[in-house]
């Protein structure tokens, strides 16, 4: 039990004791007694209805009684899972001024940096190049830092940018360095900063011009001759022929900086920039970004073969020059585990509007239960914001004798010889016959490749740390567009659930090997899809129920009555006490409840749907790049705090239809018991369905209220109309 811990040293030096001051604490966060005096008494409420409609459904089996029995046990299933994420929760503070008592900077471990991008068009490379630039200036010794880009899509349009970055980037150095400079994703600064220093306009106009071309280049499709500064440059672009496509083609492996050629303005050496697209055949699996980052591996073993990796995703710039410090406040410690793997900062987005109505920021799974898993035995993985030990990829030796990790490379990263390995390890054919996305790197076989990675590497016995500073390390762009949304969501769902049914799965596999508690916190997120059955369950049957004036739940004066209203409470109050514990608002708890309800007609619905098509080998599901594009119009909405629903897409169908049904299923419910005087047993159905309209207001605006192209589809609004008629006429035979 983790009650309150220092971290530190002491040496003995002439009989005497010097204490090392700390270079972290680890504290029990004060509500955990509170949690778990509440865990038990909710249990024994959840526990007490589940006996109860065990009872009624011996008593008389109907349809209607199975499906509430099934929709509460999955209820009772997923809260019980949740409940280990708040048995352990626990609060960490590094202090970075000490870390001079224990290292010098000549000492710290080199740092290989890792960012993936796959579509121009989707990922603009500008936005990529702003994440790289963050970090290529990084408070830490340039000649310890390497940075490597990986273009799933092959694209000589991200390679261009990143040409014009490197050029960028031997001014934008300096000038942070110069003028200490705490926000250097340039984009960010030059958008937010109010403090301007002599040079500052000449950097912001190089920014532009910069800009302006990348994205001139991107929008024609082509690269001008006049953009090319030397034959190298055109040299690398001739290797893109017309046989040359984003899922055939051969490696592409290009040196941009080097550190022991390449000086910044002032003289200072610049870090290591490394533009990859590894080798595609359409013939072979790709595996999507485990594959990618897999590259990315072997191609930085061949080259600086860091002992420390950071993974970023396109948008994720970095917002604290000082984190790769703060990490080594771990790292570094003699006292730290030694089975410590890897360090996992949180996703927090910038750009959410104020009530964030999307529940984009996923406050929940990015921030509260991690910290809760870090009182475990670490958070997951979430593919981004995330340092590694480079050893935790690696089973054992290589068969390449350059991917071992004691591989020291003495040559220069840009020599023939380390390019023809570099190379040779970034091609398609490689893994063939080998242990990668199964032993070493990172794994196959599920969408979602971080989730599954770091539980396989915790059943392994590596641990992990949740590490949450005041000021965000990372900060990211969270879609704007609900379609968009959702199908991401819908893609994790798939990928969750290929874990959630492996031979691993968490539920089982994960609570021996790791233990019980982290299993449960792995089997939560693993088996998330599934909130679709009661959310389903209970967006429909009650209210066609209702329509058939059959109560199927207890009247308001019987004491059943009270214990549904204690466990709809103590659910949503918890859920709501957390958020607001951790600095959010009340408007922010309820738009995050509302879309979990979205989410569960629509992203949870089709991904288990799509789970089991795949299963039977009906469907399979590809992989979707979401978008980052930011269009005006939907911008503005979403700054409004307006919903955009412009997409006619089958997701809103099911949404749709329950907003329809439970509108009608109240609106009856009100006159017949205006009419039959008769409020008692259909008080809980009344009061589900006038709950769910609550949630649906910005659905009944959308399809009736607005006229702008945000509004619901007219065909989606009258597809779901008439999918209501079918079901309340179909709903006799179940009633």
């Amino acid at each position: 039990m983790i009650h309150s811990k220092e971290m530190g040293s002491s040496t003995e030096s002439h009989g005497s004791t010097i204490h090392v001051p700390p270079l972290h604490t680890c504290v029990l966060k004060s509500r955990t007694s509170a949690n778990r005096l509440f865990a038990i008494v909710y249990s024994f409420a959840i526990s007490s209805l589940l006996y109860h409609h065990c009872i009624a459904l011996l008593h008389s089996f109907t349809i209607v009684s199975l499906l509430i029995l099934l929709a509460d046990a999955v209820l009772a299933f997923m809260w019980a899972t949740s409940q280990a994420f708040r048995m352990c929760p626990v609060e960490r503070r590094v202090f970075i001024e000490n870390l001079e008592h224990y290292a010098k900077e000549s000492d710290y471990p080199r740092l290989d940096v890792f960012i993936c991008t796959a579509d121009p068009y989707k990922e603009p490379p500008m936005c990529v190049v702003n994440t790289a630039l963050s970090v290529m200036a990084y408070d830490y010794p340039t000649e310890k830092l390497s940075v490597y880009v990986s273009d799933d899509g092959g694209s000589k349009l991200t390679l261009f940018a990143f040409m014009e970055a490197a050029r960028f980037a031997t001014h934008w150095l300096p000038y942070c360095r110069k003028n200490n400079i705490v926000e250097r994703c340039p984009d960010a600064y030059f958008k937010s900063n109010n403090s301007w220093f002599p040079d500052t306009n000449r950097i912001k106009m190089m920014y532009k011009n910069m800009r302006v071309r990348v994205e001139n280049v991107v929008q024609e499709g082509t690269i001008s001759r006049d953009y090319m500064t030397n034959e190298g440059e055109s040299e690398a672009f001739s290797r893109w022929t017309d046989e040359f496509t984003p899922q055939n083609h051969p490696p592409v492996v290009q040196v941009l900086l080097e550190q022991s050629k390449d000086k910044d303005v002032t003289g200072h050496t610049m870090p290591n920039l490394v533009y990859v697209s590894r080798g595609k055949s359409m013939n072979l699996p790709h595996n999507f970004k485990a594959g990618a980052l897999n590259v990315l591996l072997r191609v930085s073993a061949t080259m600086t073969n860091a002992p420390v990796i950071l993974t970023l995703d396109t948008d994720m710039y970095s917002n604290d020059p000082r984190t790769p410090v703060r990490v080594l406040c771990y790292l570094l410690d003699p006292a730290m585990d030694p089975k410590l793997g890897y360090i996992q900062f949180p996703q927090i987005f910038h750009g959410i509007n104020e009530n964030d109505i999307y529940g984009g920021q996923l406050k929940l799974e990015f921030q509260i239960e991690p910290s809760g898993m870090d009182g475990l035995v670490g958070p997951s993985y979430v593919g981004t914001g995330c340092f590694f030990r480079r050893g935790v990829f690696f089973g054992g030796p290589s068969e390449t004798p350059e991917l071992n990790q004691d591989h020291l490379v003495n040559e220069s990263i840009n020599s023939k010889e380390v390019l023809a390995v570099a190379h040779h390890v970034a091609d398609c054919n490689f893994e063939k016959k080998t242990k990668w996305g199964t032993e070493m790197g990172l794994r196959y076989g599920s969408l979602v490749e971080d989730f599954y990675t770091s539980y396989l590497l915790q059943c392994k016995g590596w641990k992990s740390i949740f590490c949450n500073p005041k000021r965000p390390a990372f900060l990211g762009n969270s879609p704007i567009n609900l379609h968009s949304i959702l199908n991401q969501i819908m893609r994790w769902c798939v990928g969750l659930l290929e874990v959630a049914f492996c031979r691993y799965s968490p539920i089982t596999f994960g609570v021996k090997s790791i233990n019980p508690l982290t299993g449960l916190c792995y089997a939560h997120f693993a088996f998330w899809p599934i909130w679709s059955i009661p959310i389903t369950i209970y967006a429909f049957v009650p209210q066609l129920a209702l329509l058939n004036c059959a109560s199927i739940f207890p009247k308001a004066s019987d004491p059943w009555f009270l214990l549904y209203i204690f466990l709809f409470l103590g659910a949503y109050g918890q859920e709501c006490l957390e958020f607001m514990l951790g600095g959010e608002s009340i408007q922010r708890w309820w738009n995050n409840q509302r879309l979990w309800t979205i989410r569960g007609l629509s992203s949870f619905l089709f991904g288990l749907a799509e789970y089991l098509l795949k299963f039977i080998g009906i469907s399979t599901f590809g992989f979707n790049v979401t978008s980052k594009v930011v269009d005006e119009e939907q911008s503005k909405r979403y700054n409004q705090g307006i919903f955009d629903f412009g997409v006619p897409s089958p997701l809103f169908l099911p949404i749709t239809t329950a907003a329809v049904i439970n509108l009608v299923s109240f609106l009856w419910g009100i006159v017949h018991v205006l009419k039959q005087r008769d409020l008692e047993g259909l008080f809980m159905q009344i009061l589900l369905a006038g709950f769910a309209i609550v949630n649906c207001w910005p659905l009944y605006e959308a399809m009736v209220l607005r006229t702008d192209e945000g509004k619901m589809p007219v065909k989606i609004t009258l597809i779901s109309i008439t999918l209501a008629w079918a079901l309340y006429l179909v709903s006799p035979v179940v009633f």
